[in-house]
């Protein structure tokens, strides 16, 4: 059966896998829970008429005791019911969230790494695991509230009828205009209504995140007004919406609602003062005040059940939020992977006639580049901002794949290659290599996990990182980020080569990698990578141009073309758009030599 015809609970329901079945042992055993706490108002109907028939002597109503128990015994059987029906329904509850979210990650493991530049990790963690959460409250408790509910209110409306169906009726009627009340509140144009009250909900959330996390930037420039305005904006709606929806939309409706759920007995009244002159002549007053007391006390019953129905809609709509949330992580794009894959020859990196363009964009990033990195030489991507450099390494490991022609490996069209395979000929450098909040030892073996602490210290030695060792207090087995224990940009990055050699994969992308690095560091990193780079293929995506005068080939994009291909000298020669960024490269290095010289 198609997804699309399912309720959001029986979709949810799906991810409880073998444990469904307990999800419906915990709905019967609420609502049998539900029919046996009704079970003790007959009691005490059945105390009631054995008082009213043995009047004035109350001696003689002997069972009065034995129906004061009977109560007692059905009110304790349903609370342990109730709790054996939430255990059911909780470890289902737990055991669903727990594979919505194994199941999310196992999906976004199959989405190609481009998808993530557009997906901020922390908002679809927080989708995900936003929407398990909501999971388990639906199914631990709401959703055997609203089977409880259902029985609850079969059973009241069978015992309204059972004794006076007259008084019953009476009762009914403040449940029914409780329920057109509760219509008229949420159903029609007010569930749009409802929506956007919630979508304004997200929207400030997700503001409020991101001014929290921006205060550092805030602070150093001072824009601290012009920073909130989206804050204040996005608050300023919530609050508008949330006080149109509850002032305008839900003062009325819920009103009567509450005022009728919680006076029900003010229509008791007018029944009992109709119906009394006839008890009275059919000489049955006294079964009728039995009655009349059985009512009295069980219309307080209408207004728990009311207000149970009122949270089995919010519950639903809580389903249909939770899935939703679900569904934007689970309708994220997969890499296609074929069923014949097939092995690259060798390291060699060659695009044919690539053309790349991003979801949403006008205009191409690559457009038909082509070109040709050869094993154990250094390419090199330069060119003015916006040109497609990272666009065109992004293709190599498939973050991306191409809109038209091919990106090959080892002479194998990446798209006909295993994944796996493929990110293991392939090993980054970025310009913001994070690190594991975890020891040195951890983050560099990260990339071969089998790797052994010898050749962990091998790889940190030729990523120059003997220095960072020596004046941490337990060497590579320090935490980083523990008892004050941190490490400069510069020095994550070496640690971060280390991590990349340790990977001694064939093909290596550089991204700028010393773009933030102080002189000091940039030195030794510069030495890092001549053992990163021997022998291998390396893909240099760079923006200072003096980091790749040595490159054995420099390709120049701009505006997603290959604008000039060539060695340095040969670049300069043609007297091109690389001879004028070389110009104003060494222009801008001569305005800093000499300002600092003015300044001594």
């Amino acid at each position: 059966m198609d997804k699309k015809k399912k309720s959001d609970v029986a979709v949810l329901l799906e991810y409880a896998g073998s444990y469904k079945g307990l999800t419906f042992l915990g709905l019967g055993l609420s609502a049998l829970a539900m029919v046996l706490g009704m079970l003790p108002y007959i009691c005490i109907w059945l105390a009631v008429r054995d008082l009213i028939a043995a009047a004035p002597d109350w001696t003689s109503a002997a069972g009065i005791a034995r129906y004061g128990w009977m109560a007692f015994a059905f009110a304790a059987l349903g609370i342990l019911v109730y709790f054996f029906a939430l255990m059911c329904t909780h470890l289902a509850a737990f055991r669903t969230a727990s594979n919505i979210r194994k199941t999310g990650m196992a999906h976004l493991m199959k989405t190609p790494l481009g998808f993530f530049d557009n997906n901020a990790s922390g908002l679809l963690r927080n989708k995900l695991d936003g929407a398990a959460s909501e999971t388990e409250t639906l199914l631990a408790h709401n959703l055997a509230d609203i089977v409880g509910t259902i029985a609850m209110f079969i059973t009241m409306l069978v015992l309204m009828f059972v004794f006076d169906w007259r008084m019953g009726a009476a009762c009914l009627l403040a449940a029914v205009v409780s329920i057109c009340a509760m219509a008229a509140m949420m159903g029609g144009k007010n569930a749009k209504l409802m929506a956007e009250y919630q979508a304004a909900q997200d929207v400030m959330s997700k503001a409020g995140t991101e001014y929290v996390r921006g205060i550092p930037v805030v602070k150093v420039f001072q824009q601290t007004v012009y920073s909130f305005r989206a804050f204040r904006q996005a608050i300023e709606d919530y609050s508008n919406k949330a006080e149109h929806f509850q002032g305008d939309v839900c003062k009325v409706p819920q009103s009567v609602n509450l005022t009728f759920t919680e006076g029900a007995f003010i229509f008791l009244v007018p029944a009992v003062l109709f119906l009394a002159p006839s008890a009275l002549r059919s000489g049955n007053f006294a079964g009728f005040v039995t009655n009349f007391a059985f009512y009295a006390v069980f219309s307080a019953v209408i207004s728990t059940a009311l207000a149970k129905i009122m949270f089995a809609a919010s519950g639903m709509m809580q389903a249909s939020t939770a899935l939703a949330r679900i569904n934007v992580v689970m309708s994220a794009p997969v890499l296609n992977v074929t069923d014949d894959p097939q092995t690259p020859k060798d390291n060699t990196v060659e695009f044919r006639d690539v053309s790349f363009t991003y979801d949403g964009a006008d205009n191409p990033a690559l457009d038909h580049v082509s070109f040709r990195a050869e094993p154990g030489q250094t390419t090199a991507f330069v060119g003015p901002s916006g040109g497609g450099k990272t666009t065109a390494a992004s293709l190599i490991p498939r973050f991306w794949d191409v809109s038209s022609g091919a990106v090959l490996v080892g002479g194998v069209d990446v798209r006909n290659t295993d994944p796996h395979v493929l990110m293991d000929q392939i090993a980054f450098v970025f310009q913001n290599n994070r690190l594991f909040k975890a020891s040195i030892l951890e983050n560099v073996r990260a990339s071969r996990p089998e790797a052994s602490r010898e050749e962990v210290q091998a790889a940190l030695t030729a990523a120059q990182c003997d220095d960072i060792l020596a004046k941490l207090p337990d060497g590579m087995d320090t935490v980083i980020g523990t008892e004050g224990t941190y490490l400069s940009g510069g020095e994550q990055q070496r640690v971060a080569l280390a991590r990349a050699i340790l990977k001694n994969a064939p093909i290596v992308v550089l991204d700028e990698a010393t773009a933030f690095a102080d002189p000091e560091n940039e030195a030794l990193i510069q030495k890092a990578f001549a053992a990163l780079t021997k022998g291998r293929t390396v893909i240099m995506i760079a923006h200072r141009l003096s980091t790749v005068v040595g490159a054995d080939k420099i390709i120049v994009l701009d505006s997603g073309r290959v604008a000039e291909e060539g060695t340095h000298t040969e670049l300069l020669q043609n007297n091109g758009l690389y001879a004028r960024m070389w110009q104003d490269y060494n222009q801008a290095v001569r305005w800093r030599i000499s300002r600092i010289e003015e300044a001594c």
